[in-house]
C-alpha cells in the first residue's frame, strides 16, 4: 500500500476539494435573517408612515431621518455580527465588503446627476449574487452611506436610500439558481432583475419626497388624511410625470454593464470568494494514514534499531 512520505500533511478527501471548486453565496441563518426581519420592518414603517398619518401630525421626514439613521446603524452592525457567527466567516469576508464599498462609493460620481446613470446599481447586482443576501444588504447600505460623505450628498434622504440600496443588493441575493444556473441565463436573470430594481428603488425613493413636496398639481399631490387608495393612486401619476426618465436612464444603464461585463465581474467575484474561503467545509479522510501514525512495521524498526544500538555498545 502507498503510503505518503514522512512530513507530508494528512491528506484532504476528494469530496471535500471537489465541493469546494465552486464559490457559493453566504446563506442566511436564523440570526441573520431575525436582523434583517426587524430592520426591514422599520425601513416599510419609515417610508410609509405617512400615508396614515391625519392632517395634523406636521409631515417632515427631514424629522424622522436621523431616528432612523441611529436605528439602522446598530442594525446593519447585528446583520454583519449575525452572518458572521452563522457562518463561521473570518475577517476576509468583511474586507471583501468593504473593498466593494469602496468601489461602489467611487463609481457613484461618475453618474449622478446625468439622466440618473449610475453605474453602481450594476456593481451591486452581481455582488448581491455572489455574495449572497445578507451581506448584500449590508453592502448596497454602506455603498450608499461612503457615497453620500464623497459627493457630500449627507441630508435626510440618506438613511432612506441606504435602506432602498440594502434592499436592492438584498434582492439581487434571493434570486434562484444560486448554485446551478450560469452563462447566458444567469446573466439575463441578473440584467432582467437589475431593470425591475432600478425603477423600484426610484419609486420607493419617491415616496419619501412626494409626501413632504408641496405645491403640485392636485392630481399628483399628497393630501394628508385623505384614503390610502386615493393617495397612492396620485403617487403613481406623480412618479409617471416626473421621475421615469430618471428611473429609464438607470434600468437601461444596469442591463448594458450587466450584459457585457457582467461575465468577467462574475467570474472575479467568484474567484475571490473561493480564495478566502468563507464557506470551504475542511474535512480530513480517517481512512488515509498520515506520516505519523505509529503503525506495527514503524513498532518494528524502531524495536530492531534499538536492540541493535544496545548490542553495539
Amino acid at each position: 500500500m502507498n503510503r505518503p512520505a514522512r512530513g507530508t500533511p494528512p491528506a484532504r478527501s476528494a469530496r471535500s476539494s471537489r465541493g469546494t471548486r465552486r464559490a457559493r453565496p453566504v446563506r442566511i441563518g436564523p440570526r441573520a435573517a431575525v436582523a434583517l426581519v426587524l430592520v426591514t420592518l422599520i425601513g416599510i414603517a419609515a417610508f410609509g408612515w405617512p400615508l396614515l398619518a391625519d392632517r395634523q401630525s406636521g409631515l417632515a421626514h427631514s424629522q424622522d431621518a436621523p431616528w432612523l439613521f441611529a436605528a439602522l446603524l446598530p442594525l446593519l452592525v447585528a446583520v454583519v455580527v449575525a452572518t458572521v457567527a452563522d457562518n463561521g466567516m473570518d475577517a476576509k469576508a468583511v474586507a471583501m465588503l468593504g473593498v466593494l464599498a469602496a468601489v461602489g462609493a467611487a463609481l457613484r460620481p461618475l453618474g449622478a446627476g446625468t439622466a440618473g446613470l449610475e453605474p453602481m446599481f450594476f456593481l451591486l447586482v452581481l455582488s448581491g449574487r455572489v455574495l449572497g443576501p445578507g451581506f448584500g444588504f449590508v453592502l448596497g447600505s454602506v455603498t450608499m452611506f461612503a457615497s453620500a460623505l464623497l459627493t457630500g450628498g449627507v441630508g435626510p434622504w440618506m438613511p432612506f436610500q441606504m435602506l432602498a440600496m440594502g434592499w436592492f443588493a438584498l434582492g439581487a441575493g434571493l434570486l434562484p439558481g444560486a448554485e446551478r444556473i450560469r452563462g447566458r441565463a444567469e446573466l439575463l436573470m441578473l440584467a432582467a432583475y437589475g431593470c425591475a430594481g432600478s425603477f423600484a428603488y426610484g419609486t420607493v425613493m419617491n415616496l419619501q419626497g412626494w409626501v413632504i413636496l408641496q405645491g403640485m398639481g392636485q392630481g399628483i399631490s399628497f393630501r394628508p388624511g385623505d384614503p390610502v387608495g386615493a393617495n397612492l393612486a396620485r403617487f403613481v401619476a406623480y412618479c409617471l410625470a416626473t421621475s421615469v426618465g430618471w428611473d429609464l436612464g438607470r434600468a437601461v444603464l444596469t442591463v448594458v454593464l450587466t450584459l457585457t461585463l457582467g461575465a468577467t465581474l462574475l467570474k472575479a467575484l467568484r474567484r475571490a470568494t473561493r480564495k478566502a474561503a468563507f464557506d470551504a467545509p475542511v474535512s480530513f479522510d480517517p481512512g488515509v494514514e498520515t506520516a505519523y501514525e505509529p503503525t506495527p512495521q514503524r513498532q518494528s524498526n524502531a524495536h530492531t534499531i534499538g536492540h541493535t544500538g544496545d548490542s553495539g555498545g
